[in-house]
């Protein structure tokens, strides 16, 4: 059952957020995602992640991992090679893509391919000018004196 949502409200009453909205009415137009390769999304920690997918049968060079904005391609495509004629094929070697939306200011930090398990590394990065910051609070006694000034000599012109 898929349930459409209209964000239209929510567009006249709020700045900024366009690409929320935009994300989640791309995901609900999706398709559902196929189940393979199966894959693990963990938080490690506050701003850590780690995804881990199971691409057993591939090797490092078959594997694609790419970063655009906001996105994380990871895709596989095997070689074209015939060892021979299966009697049983239970492996799955089919080229795949598997598409992450990332939040602003998430970046890889690693991948490692290691017993068919490919991880991808994420850390969230928020820069210096989006960090929490206090704020001085100032007494009515120290106010500039630059703007006194100011004040004073409009007065006088006056």
């Amino acid at each position: 059952m898929r349930t459409v949502f209209d964000f239209s409200p929510l567009y006249r009453s709020s700045i900024g957020f366009d690409r929320i909205f935009g994300a989640i009415e791309a995901a609900s137009r999706l398709d559902p995602p196929g189940n393979w390769p199966p894959y693990d999304i963990v938080k490690t920690d506050d701003d850590d992640y780690r995804i881990t997918m199971a691409v057993a049968g591939f090797s490092r060079d078959e594997l694609t991992i790419t970063h655009e904005p906001n996105l994380l391609v990871v895709s596989g495509q095997k070689a074209g090679q015939d060892n021979g004629r299966y009697l049983h094929h239970g492996i799955a070697e089919r080229t795949f893509q598997r598409r992450f939306e990332l939040a602003d200011h998430v970046k890889i930090v690693a991948a490692n391919l290691e017993n068919g398990l490919l991880t991808v590394d994420l850390k969230r990065e928020l820069p210096e000018a989006m960090k929490p910051r206090r704020i001085e609070i100032a007494t009515g006694t120290a106010l500039p004196k630059a703007d006194r000034r100011q004040i004073d000599s409009e007065k006088r012109a006056a």
